[in-house]
């Protein structure tokens, strides 16, 4: 019954900010609620009040006891949904495939599939040494098993 209300309640927050999404809701067996959101141009911490509010303060404590944790997804948490794929455009991705990995720039995404870009060092077709070529690889969102933006510090 408590899941059912908290879905209701978070649905409803999340219509309020269209730009904002879900990642991942989950309730133990103890009443700990735990939400992770994204948005297409980040989440902010007034997003996370915002949801936060929305559902605690439309849940009754008297009858249900609850602990409640909204947040948003971390810098290195993996990307999840296609939505995801869009808003790092640009950026750089580590992506693992069934049998290969890849790392690169992200220059297109669409519903099903992203486009990465790297620079490579090649043998020289004649002669000795090494030249520099720009790769491009389109991937299936299908076919990934995991990717991650590469953080530079």
């Amino acid at each position: 019954m408590l899941k059912d209300k908290v879905t209701a309640l978070l649905e409803e927050a999340l219509k309020e900010n269209q730009s904002l999404f879900l990642l991942d809701f989950s309730i133990s067996a103890d009443n700990k609620i735990k939400i992770t959101l994204d948005g297409d141009q980040g989440v902010t911490l007034q997003d996370c009040m915002n949801v936060s509010r929305a559902i605690e303060h439309n849940l009754d404590r008297e009858e249900e006891d609850f602990s409640l944790e909204v947040a948003s997804a971390g810098a290195a948490s993996p990307i999840k949904l296609p939505r995801q794929y869009t808003k790092n455009i640009g950026r750089k991705l580590e992506v693992r495939t069934q049998d290969r990995e890849f790392e690169g720039k992200l220059t297109e995404a669409s519903g099903d599939s992203i486009t990465l870009e790297w620079k490579d060092r090649e043998p020289k077709p004649i002669g000795k040494g090494k030249i520099t070529v720009q790769k491009k690889q389109q991937i299936a969102i299908s076919d990934i098993k995991e990717a991650k933006v590469v953080l530079k510090f």
